[in-house]
Order: C-alpha cells, then structure tokens, then sequence
C-alpha cells in the first residue's frame, strides 16, 4: 500500500483556506475587520461540531434501532468498538432506498452510525462489516470536526467576497484595482469551496485504509464499494439542500453523477479507492 500522506495534504489544504480567509478578510475596511472574520468562522465550526449529529441524522429522517431490530449492525459494531477500544456508538437507520452509511458526531463517546435501509438490503454481513468499519474510522479520525472546520471557513470566506463585491476595500486611494477585486470576489469561494472538497476526499482514503485495517479484511470494503458504485446510481438520493450539506459523511456520492461535477464531488474515485484496497490485500 502507497502513502498518501493525507495528513499532511489535509494540514497544507487548511492552510490554503486560513491564508484565503485573511487575505480577502484585509481587503474589507483596509483589514479592521479581518480578525471579526475569523472570530465568526471559529463560532460557525463550533455550531457545526456540537450539534453535527442532530444535523446529519435529521436530514436522513433516521430513527434509532435496538440490538433486536438491527441484530447484525448492532453485533458487528459492539464487535469492531470493542476492538479499538472505543465507546459503542448509537445507532440508526434512515428510512430509503438509497444505498449509504454514514457516521457523525464530535467525539468517540458522543458518536452515532446510520445506514440506509438500502445498503442493509444490499450487501451481505462480510461487505457490511467493512462499511462500518469505515465508517468508525471517521469517528476515531475525529473527521467531523475537520469537515466541519472546512465547511465554516469555506462558508465565511463566500461571506467576505460577497461583502468585497458590494463594499469595495477601502477609500479611493487605498482601494485595489476594481477589475481585480471582482475577479477575487467571484474565484475566492470557489477556490474554497474546491479546498473543502479535497479534503472530504483525503479523509475517506484514509477511513477506508483505516477500516481495512480495524476489519482487518480490505476486500470485504472493496466488494462493498463496487456493489455501493452501481447501487447509488440505481437508487440516487434528491439533491435537496440538507441531504447536500450531509453528503460529504457518506460512504459513498448518493447523487446521479449528473447533479456533481467532479470538481465538486466530496468523494474520490470509487475505481481508485477499490484498486488501493486491492493493492492492501496484495492483489495488483
């Protein structure tokens, strides 16, 4: 198995955001207000890490399950936690057909595990058990805060633009050149939005190698990507605003590939993600 070295990308990607939000943030009032910016970004992360759970398994109209409603769920994440020396997890399950899995919440103790009734329809015991072995990973990465620390950041630079746009950055002669505060205004929250993105994708490389190794069985995931491939395209979820916002949790893009471009997508190639497990296994 190749290093990736997702760490690291996520670190200098975080670091490309901050330097962005700063930097438009100066342009604002000549930059009395860019520290206000930043104050207002950390207030968006800590909304979105304490209440990420309510957030993601509201959007799913998940409901919660006991050990006899979902006896294989409950058995393999009971199994898996006890493992890693980690809390049990609540559990849930959404309502759709849709084929997915997702985890949420600020920390081990304080975690939940939703699958879809589709995916538990879909895959067999085996495949299961690397979904959530993954999906556990993403607990234990503390993944949740880092989405959720992209997402605000990504949020407040859009803000400032939008202000840089209508406000312009100060007086006449400290004012930059109109032409090219437009074109900053208009590229700032794309390129933060594009930065957000890529580090969705470096976080699922590394759940994935991670629930590999907990599982301790990369095939089982990669069976169970290969089945998730084709079963989201048969049974995409709308791309309704709060089920968007809960995307980048997902297991697998629950949207027709026509409604993201991969530009956007908050996930990596599933053929690329398979191959990485198959090369874990040893096979090429």
């Amino acid at each position: 198995m190749h290093r990736h070295y997702n760490g690291l990308k996520t670190a200098v990607l975080f670091g490309v955001i901050w330097a962005m939000l700063l930097g438009v943030g100066s342009l604002v009032g000549r930059g009395k207000f860019v520290w206000l910016f930043a104050l207002v970004g950390v207030a968006m992360t800590a909304y979105g890490y304490w209440n990420s759970d309510k957030i993601a398994i509201r959007s799913m109209r998940a409901y919660p399950v006991t050990p006899e409603q979902q006896p294989a769920m409950y058995r393999i994440v009971s199994e898996l936690s006890s493992r890693a020396g980690q809390p049990m997890p609540a559990l849930y399950v959404s309502p759709t057909e849709a084929p997915n899995a997702f985890a949420t919440g600020r920390n081990p103790s304080h975690a939940a595990v939703c699958c879809t009734e589709g995916i538990l329809n879909l895959l067999d015991e085996r495949e299961l058990r690397g979904v959530l072995g993954h999906e556990l990973m993403h607990v234990y990465n503390r993944d949740i805060l880092t989405s959720s620390v992209a997402a605000a950041l990504a949020g407040v630079i859009t803000s400032v633009a939008q202000m840089l746009m209508f406000f312009g950055g100060g007086n006449d002669e400290d004012r930059p050149n109109p032409v090219a505060m437009m074109a900053l205004a208009l590229l700032a929250p794309l390129a933060a939005s594009v930065i957000q993105m890529a580090i969705s994708r470096t976080r699922e490389y590394d759940a994935d190698q991670g629930g590999a190794q907990l599982t301790g069985d990369p095939l089982a995931l990669a069976s169970a990507l290969h089945k998730l491939q084709y079963g989201t395209a048969r049974a995409p979820l709308p791309p309704q605003q709060d089920l968007v916002n809960a995307s980048h949790m997902m297991i697998a893009n629950p949207f027709r590939a026509q409604d993201v471009s991969k530009l956007f997508s908050t996930h990596p190639p599933m053929d690329q993600r398979i191959a990485r497990l198959e090369a874990m296994a040893g096979r090429h």
